[in-house]
Parts: structure tokens; sequence; C-alpha cells
């Protein structure tokens, strides 16, 4: 069966660092889209970043864009969100998704994703 399995999150400052890991199995990794998405307290699902196969496959929120970085290593079948200069708005659970890959592309909407993992929770203080 396919698992999807987040790990990294934590407590941090404002201005901190943390790196989210996502490893799938049950799936062939390479053939798969990944995401990360979050969901703060009162608030929708929304998309943080995605990735498809290269760099020119990526997708950031706007939110997010200059301060964090997704990518994946197929090896490991693990994908990684490094998240720097941390706020406190980025605040959430954080998810971690796979959609079948038919080209390039990622998209930052949670309808498009087949498997999910049960979340990471990321708290930043001021």
């Amino acid at each position: 069966q396919v698992q999807v399995v987040e790990s990294g999150g934590g407590l941090v400052q404002a201005g901190g660092s943390l790196r989210l890991s996502c490893t799938a199995s049950g799936l062939t990794f390479d053939d798969y889209v990944m995401g990360w998405f979050r969901q703060a307290p009162g608030k929708e699902r929304e998309g943080v970043s995605c990735m498809a196969w290269s760099d020119s496959g990526t997708w950031y929120a706007n939110s997010v864009k200059g301060r964090f970085t997704i990518s994946r290593d197929n090896a490991k079948n693990t994908l990684y969100l490094q998240m720097n200069s941390l706020k406190p708005e980025d605040t959430a659970m954080y998810y971690c998704a796979a959609q079948e890959m038919r080209y390039d592309v990622c998209t930052g909407s949670s309808g498009d994703y087949n498997y999910w993992g049960q979340g990471t929770q990321v708290t930043v203080s001021s």
C-alpha cells in the first residue's frame, strides 16, 4: 500500500529554519509529482510548493518565494522542504502529497493529488 510520511516539524523562533522531509513508499517515486501543503487553524488548506522532475517543474506560493526551497532525492524516495526566515504566519500543519506525473510540471491545487501524509506541525514563535 502507498504510504506518505512527513517529519521534521517543530517549534522555532521567527527568523529560524527547519527542514521537512517526506518519504513515500508503495509507489514508483520517480513517476510522481510531490507537493507540500499547509493548513493553519481556521484557514483552508493551501499549496506551499511542489516539484515534478526538474527545477523548471517547481512551483512556490507567493508567500514563501525566496524563503522556502523544495528538492527531491529520488534515490531515497524522499522530498524535502527547506524553510528559512520563518515567520509566525508560517505556523501550520504541513502535509506532503503525491500525484502521478505526466509532464515536468506541478500544481499547487490539493485536488490534483492522490496520496497524503498525516502531517507534521510547524510552530513559529515571535
